[in-house]
């Protein structure tokens, strides 16, 4: 049996994850959000613009309306929220979003009850091997 754990999110991990929403949070205001965005850091600190400005250059956002990762699509947000006007995909769209996030829901509880049943035997095996040295004195 794998017995694979997903390990915990780090701080990189979480940053990451802060920038991600923001660029995504910019994109959807466009390009005049992510221009005002370079300004703005260029005033607080020269090296926070220039880092954006490379960025945008880098990820083609300063010369394109469309983005790379805008191709794919989100379950969050407001890509899937539009009417298509079929009421029938529109209806089955909605039943199955919502049934991937309560799977995802319980997936995630899941993983943190196997979190938790690894801390309790890794931390029950720790009391066991403090106890058997003192047995062992006595």
């Amino acid at each position: 049996m794998n017995s694979y754990i997903a390990p915990r999110s780090s701080v990189m991990d979480r940053i990451g994850s802060a920038l991600a929403g923001i660029r995504d949070w910019l994109d959807e205001r466009g390009k005049g959000a992510w221009i005002a965005a370079m300004v703005l850091g260029f005033v607080a600190a020269w090296p926070v613009g220039l880092a954006i400005l490379g960025y945008m250059i880098w990820s083609k956002r300063m010369f394109s309306c469309r983005h790379r990762h805008d191709r794919s699509a989100r379950f969050s947000g407001h890509r899937f929220s539009v009417p298509t006007g079929n009421a029938a995909f529109d209806a089955y769209r909605e039943e199955t979003l919502k049934r991937l996030e309560d799977e995802h829901r319980e997936f995630l509880d899941f993983l943190q009850k196997l979190r938790e049943a690894k801390d309790k035997a890794e931390f029950d095996q720790f009391m066991e091997s403090r106890k058997e040295p003192r047995e062992l004195s006595n």
